[in-house]
């Protein structure tokens, strides 16, 4: 994330929906892949999926991280006197992160591994 990113109120937004997405997307392919016994199996699923548990975790992590940075900021950019500086240079308050859409991105997708290409 850029500075540009968290000053433009669309891109941040844009942001968020993709952050969103993305944990959607990891949270689903372990839902489906409870699902598949024999895929669980395979070898090579059970390291990628030990892979996407770390990333999954690497991204919660980063994203606690961002919101008690933004929460110390918001706090410090309100309270006397650190505020006068905040608003003599212009430093406004952040949005802090939110997935706007979380129920919808968290359905799990229809998958059938029977079917051959």
């Amino acid at each position: 994330m850029t500075p540009e990113t968290l000053n433009d109120p669309v891109a941040f937004s844009k942001f968020q929906a993709a952050q969103g997405e993305l944990g959607s997307a990891l949270s689903r392919l372990m839902v489906v892949s409870e699902r598949y016994p024999d895929l669980k199996a395979n070898q090579g699923f059970r390291d990628l999926r030990v892979q996407l548990e770390g990333t999954e975790n690497r991204i919660t992590v980063a994203r606690n991280r961002y919101i008690q940075t933004v929460q110390a900021y918001n706090v410090l950019a309100r309270s006397f006197p650190s505020n006068l500086t905040a608003m003599v240079f212009s430093y406004n308050v952040k949005p802090n992160f939110a997935v706007q859409n979380e129920a919808q991105i968290s359905a799990p997708p229809p998958v059938d591994f029977t079917k051959k290409p």
